[in-house]
């Protein structure tokens, strides 16, 4: 993976439409292109580079990790520090497409790419897997077992889908390119070859274990580390684990897309949880103590000052969620909402007009004293 600036490389600013970065791409393409700078090292590396950077740019949520993230956010989940050990995120599809075959297919008018033969393997199909996640297991990170409907490459003939378990012989029609051309004048028509059906080789004594598929189907059981912090509509790239290649080929990638469930007392936005606590019309004027369960389970004791207001908010720090990829902790907001009671007996009305007959005071209530003088003025302004 080169180091250069996407940006840079496809000669486009970073606020470039799609449209724009295409235009670009096929310029630098048509200028880059092997066939036209035949044994020139330079251009066959800049070639590469300017494929490289479509692939990322091309596709909006791979951009968007990138302007973010810039490199590090397609950088390899094995080694390297990576704290999701075999895991990579990954902000898009699959792998990187075959470019050549774009370019050639796009400027050349379609057909194989120069060379011969069509590959014999197939790459396997990548897997989606939806995962629901607590908070709680956000917060602290988790192994969860899944089982997911899978393949495995037959035992008995290795994948060739042949009753010797060697590769199938080349189709004699297409020479082993699964496509023949027909001429007619300046024009070319291009189809998939009869014989093998795009193949390229022809299978003619079939396995019997896997019926010539190469593969067998069944369950299959994984083990996913779900790192703390995680956030949701992650997703999560298993190099490997999804469907079996065909004839040799690489494995697909499993890719688990992970959903935090809504918790019954926290919101979250990023490191930070944001909660409403119900306070006393009697603690709110008065002050108090109350306890709330932490998200990590442990009890957060809050001082209630006197005199709080609905709506008052007070921020403790590193009691939020965990921080992906950091030992640092995000902070927790506790909105208070005073309640009025309700259904008092006859001894509390008897308080509470007590307390409201000897309530002269302005300073008890500053916020109607507040009130009341913007609507004197409004009345002085009207005369």
């Amino acid at each position: 993976m080169t180091e250069k600036d996407y940006y840079e490389l496809l000669e486009v600013s970073r606020s470039a439409t799609g449209d724009d970065i295409k235009k670009s791409y096929r310029r630098l393409a048509m200028k880059y292109h092997p066939d036209r700078n035949q044994g020139d090292k330079e251009a066959e590396l800049k070639f590469k580079e300017i494929n490289e950077a479509y692939e990322i740019l091309k596709d909006d949520q791979k951009r968007a990790a990138y302007d973010r993230y810039g490199h590090q956010a397609f950088a390899s989940g094995m080694g390297g520090g990576n704290p999701f050990g075999g895991f990579e995120f990954n902000f898009g599809g699959g792998g990187f497409s075959d470019i050549f075959s774009d370019i050639f297919s796009e400027f050349m008018g379609g057909g194989a790419p120069r060379g011969g033969r069509q590959s014999y393997a197939r790459h396997g199909a990548d897997v989606r897997y939806n995962m629901e996640i607590t908070l709680e297991e956000a917060f602290t990170g988790v192994e969860k077992e899944i089982s997911i409907p899978s393949s495995a490459v037959c035992e008995e003939c290795h994948g060739h889908g042949t009753a010797d378990g060697k590769e199938a012989p080349v189709c004699p029609t297409c020479h082993g390119i699964g496509k023949i051309q027909t001429r007619s004048g300046f024009f070319i028509t291009e189809q998939t070859c009869p014989s093998c059906r795009g193949k390229g080789r022809i299978v003619k004594d079939k396995c019997k274990k896997c019926s010539g598929e190469g593969i067998i189907h069944k369950e299959k059981l994984l083990k996913i580390k779900i790192p703390a912090g995680i956030e949701t509509d992650t997703r999560m790239r298993i190099s490997g684990e999804g469907e079996p290649g065909l004839h040799g080929g690489q494995n697909g990638d499993l890719y688990v897309f992970i959903t935090v469930k809504p918790h019954k007392l926290y919101t979250r936005e990023g490191g930070n949880l944001y909660t409403r606590v119900p306070i006393s019309m009697a603690c709110a004027a008065l002050g108090g103590k109350i306890e709330i369960p932490g998200i990590d389970g442990e009890k957060i004791e809050l001082s209630i000052k006197a005199g709080t207001q609905t709506d008052q908010q007070v921020k403790i720090q590193d009691e939020g969620m965990t921080i992906l990829r950091s030992k640092r902790r995000g902070d927790l907001f506790v909105r208070f909402r005073v309640e009025t009671p309700v259904n008092l007996s006859a001894r509390q009305k008897e308080l509470l007009e007590e307390f409201r007959s000897i309530s002269t005071d302005d300073n008890c209530q500053p916020e109607a004293k507040s009130f009341l003088n913007r609507i004197k003025d409004l009345f002085k302004s009207a005369a």
